[in-house]
C-alpha cells in the first residue's frame, strides 16, 4: 500500500508540476489531458487541453494531480485543493479502506470500475480530508 497526495489546480496543473520537475528533476509517468478521456465526459473545447491525470515518480512516491473542468463543477481552492491517494493491495482491500474512511463522512464517487483501467472511488472523511481510492486492475 502506499500513500501519495493528489493536487488540484484551475488551469495550471502543467505548468506547476513542469516547475516540481525541474525542482525534484525525473520524468512523467503519465500525462493525460482531458482530450485523452472518452467522449462522454462532455468536456467544452477550451478545457480539452487542460490536465486529467500527471504523475511524477519523487523518491519512493509520486506527486499526481489534475485540473478542474467546468463539468466538474467547483473550482479548486489555495490551501484545501488536494486528496491523499491510497493504491490498495487488492479490490477487497480498497473495499475495507472506503468504508472504514466514509464512516460518518461523505462519499463522492463509490468504488467502481473506471474508463482508465481501476477500481477506484473517493470520499471526504468526517475530519473533512479528501481520500482517493485506487486499485490499478490486471490487464485483460
Amino acid at each position: 500500500m502506499s500513500l501519495n497526495p493528489y493536487l488540484f489546480f484551475d488551469g495550471n496543473c502543467r505548468e506547476v508540476f513542469e516547475f516540481y520537475r525541474a525542482v525534484f528533476g525525473g520524468e512523467y509517468l503519465i500525462v493525460q489531458t482531458f482530450r485523452d478521456g472518452p467522449a462522454d465526459l462532455d468536456v467544452p473545447e477550451p478545457e480539452k487541453d487542460r490536465i486529467m491525470h500527471i504523475c511524477l515518480p519523487i523518491g519512493s512516491g509520486m506527486l499526481m494531480g489534475s485540473d478542474s473542468t467546468s463539468v466538474f463543477g467547483s473550482h479548486p481552492v489555495q490551501g484545501t485543493n488536494f486528496s491523499i491517494s491510497v493504491v490498495g493491495e487488492s479490490r477487497e482491500h480498497c473495499d475495507g479502506l472506503f468504508a472504514g474512511l466514509s464512516e460518518g463522512g461523505t462519499v463522492k464517487l463509490p468504488m467502481a470500475e473506471t474508463f482508465w483501467g481501476s477500481y477506484f472511488g473517493n470520499l471526504t472523511d468526517r475530519f473533512g480530508i479528501n481520500w482517493m481510492i485506487n486499485y490499478e486492475l490486471p490487464r485483460r
